[in-house]
């Protein structure tokens, strides 16, 4: 990643990054998004590398517009959760991204490193169909139209 990767830029208020593989959790997230009408654009990326390579471009392509928030999931293929909230809190663009782990482990471990590394929010995916898709529902009003994000400098 260049230097001019690094650069701050502005986040698109309606947009959400979800970084998930497993295609049923996917399709839960989108359905309870799309029912209540929370976000315009959910953005998917199915393993850590994506992750990266959205929020902070690689060689010679520029990084997107920062999404108004990023569901990570820990169990990534090729670059696992925990490691995509390390690198983007190393980043000044990506520092103060709001962050939400939405993941299946209950390891305490994962808990504390996730809030180590300053996640906004640790949440244990239900198991339960309806359960599921509250959460989901929750964590859309909460993060899109209850919480006022950081301000990112131009």
């Amino acid at each position: 990643m260049t230097q001019a990767n690094e650069s701050i830029s502005q986040i698109e208020p309606t947009r959400i990054l979800l970084v998930e593989d497993d295609p049923n959790d996917v399709e839960l997230i989108q359905l309870a998004f799309r029912n209540y009408s929370l976000v315009n654009q959910v953005d998917l990326v199915t393993d850590g590398e994506q992750a990266i390579q959205y929020l902070l471009g690689q060689e010679g392509v520029p990084p997107r517009p920062l999404p108004r928030l990023v569901l990570l999931d820990l169990k990534l293929p090729k670059i696992s959760g925990i490691r995509v909230l390390q690198t983007l809190r190393s980043y000044p663009r990506t520092q103060r991204l709001v962050i939400v782990v939405m993941t299946s482990s209950q390891e305490d471990s994962d808990l504390n490193t996730c809030y180590d590394l300053g996640v906004n929010s640790y949440i244990v995916k239900p198991l339960d169909f309806q359960q599921f898709l509250a959460v989901a529902r929750d964590v859309g009003l909460y993060w899109m139209l209850l919480n006022r994000p950081p301000l990112f400098p131009l």
